[in-house]
């Protein structure tokens, strides 16, 4: 069995040369438990050498940063527009959805094409002004304070809006997608909005480019197992596609 210090200059010299590590690769090479393994990542990480992750530890900083739609939307679009589409074919005639903010979700909104009458609860300005188009669309644009990096409204008067109705399904787009953590995004009043939104709906559908998964925002909107689908792009790994399935979350790649 490899003692302590010995262990850690495994494992950093490891994180130098590829960038991160696995658990299970870890206990392999050092002959120790898992139980150990994950210690020494705890340890490194209080003294700041590394970021853990979902079954190991990286260099890069899983925390995504608070990017205004203008700078969001050059990031990954033809994935977004790929998830906006394959989303935008799960509305029913004469639904009523609700839409979260993002620019996954005004992706989304440009490929809705009505069948009969549709209505929209929205925070996102965006996504009201995209579907204000379609004569047969009826939206609910909810108030409140404007976040203006994601020009969507957060606060108390926008989640009083949402007690007097229920939907069959929330589109929500998130800033990170973290398998022991959950669903975040870069601000707590939009995540206690979102939360409002996931109580109201009979199915919660997540999405995100593969960007988002392996990252954290600060503030935490729910738990993965408070979501039932997830639509996402080729660039998700196997594995970690893996264990949402085995969470039971319904999976879409496009």
């Amino acid at each position: 069995m490899s003692n302590l210090t010995t262990r850690h200059q495994h494992i950093l010299a490891k994180l130098k040369k590829v960038g991160s590590v696995e658990v299970l690769d870890l206990c392999e090479e050092l002959k120790v438990s898992s139980v150990t393994i994950r210690k020494d990542l705890k340890l490194l990480e209080d003294k700041n050498l590394l970021y853990r992750t979902h079954g190991g530890g990286t260099l890069k900083n899983p925390y995504a940063g608070d990017r205004s739609v203008n700078e969001k939307e050059k990031i990954n679009a033809s994935e977004k527009e790929n998830i906006g589409k394959a989303a935008a074919a799960l509305i029913e005639q004469n639904d009523c959805i609700v839409i979260g903010s993002g620019t996954t979700v005004q992706a989304l909104a440009r490929h809705i094409q009505p069948q009969g009458s549709l209505t929209v609860i929205t925070a996102a300005l965006p996504v009201a002004a995209t579907l204000i188009h379609h004569p047969e669309t009826e939206i609910l644009q909810l108030g409140g304070v404007l976040r203006k990096s994601s020009l969507s409204a957060t606060g108390s008067y926008a989640e009083k809006i949402l007690d007097d109705f229920s939907c069959s399904k929330f589109f929500l787009g998130v800033d990170g997608i973290d398998v022991e953590f959950g669903l975040t995004t870069t601000n707590a009043a939009e995540a206690q909005l979102n939360r409002k939104m996931i109580k109201i709906a009979q199915k919660t559908i997540v999405l995100a480019d593969s960007s988002k998964f392996g990252k954290r925002g600060y503030g935490k909107i729910c738990r993965l197992e408070d979501v039932q689908q997830i639509i996402t792009d080729k660039g998700i790994s196997p594995h970690t596609a893996g264990v949402l399935k085995s969470m039971g979350i319904e999976v879409t790649i496009v």
